[in-house]
């Protein structure tokens, strides 16, 4: 499973969630990882309490849609940053200390003076939704999920056109959500580093819409980005793993 960029700071310990969150490590998380992620990995320093999880997939199995050479910058530069500016964050932000990632999220997001806080922490619970969310030749989705989508959508397409406009209409930065909203599925978005889950809402899938998520395959294209992942990447798996 999952390579890294090469870069010997990355850390080989999975990412800790809690709740909602814990189902990102999956079966494939836990999956051995790459040569080249075996030989630039290290382990964080001591008493960090969050690592960059490998990827789900090889860097370059989400291509032509999301180059390897995209992922390199994505996960190994931006997520990267959102984990090591955590746990520095943390650290000086004693009341946060030994709380799981979910939690944090939604403490940090009442607090307007920890804003930092909470920027670092829903976007490093975001990017790592957001990798297991795609999934190379994923399936369709089948079974509770699809009779939900057929329910509260109509039919599947209908569900994927609302995920398409909610990603393409959010303005600058952020995120399009398909969520579970009580006993509905819905579509949300939320900006920069906005997560449904301070609004009790349950998230199945996500499209970052960041433009780093896409500009160095697509340019200001994000329509084509969009539809590449709506159409050949969603994890509709992964989707009904997180259904209530």
């Amino acid at each position: 499973m999952s390579m890294s960029p090469q870069d010997p700071s990355y850390s080989r310990r999975t990412l800790l969630v809690a709740g909602s969150a814990a189902a990102l490590a999956g079966s494939a998380l836990a999956a051995s990882r790459s040569r080249a992620t075996e030989a630039a990995g290290s382990v964080p320093a001591e008493g960090a309490p969050f690592a960059l999880p490998p990827l789900p997939w090889k860097e370059d199995a989400l291509a032509p849609v999301i180059s390897a050479n995209t992922l390199s910058f994505h996960y190994g530069k931006h997520h990267k940053s959102y984990v090591d500016n955590l746990n520095k964050l943390v650290d000086e932000k004693k009341q946060y200390a030994g709380k799981s990632l979910e939690d944090i999220v939604k403490a940090s997001a009442k607090e307007a003076a920890d804003a930092a806080v909470f920027n670092n922490a829903a976007q490093t619970w975001n990017h790592t939704f957001y990798w297991n969310s795609l999934k190379p030749g994923a399936a369709a989705p089948t079974g509770k999920l699809l009779e939900r989508i057929n329910a509260d959508f109509g039919n599947l397409d209908d569900c994927k056109k609302q995920l398409a406009e909610a990603a393409k209409g959010q303005f600058g930065s952020g995120w399009a959500w398909l969520v579970q909203d009580g006993a509905k599925l819905a579509v949300v978005k939320t900006s920069n580093a906005g997560n449904p889950i301070t609004d009790s809402n349950k998230p199945l899938l996500v499209i970052d819409v960041w433009e780093h998520a896409y500009y160095l395959d697509h340019q200001n294209k994000r329509a084509d980005y969009v539809a590449g992942v709506i159409d050949k990447l969603l994890n509709w798996e992964f989707a009904a793993s997180n259904l209530g």
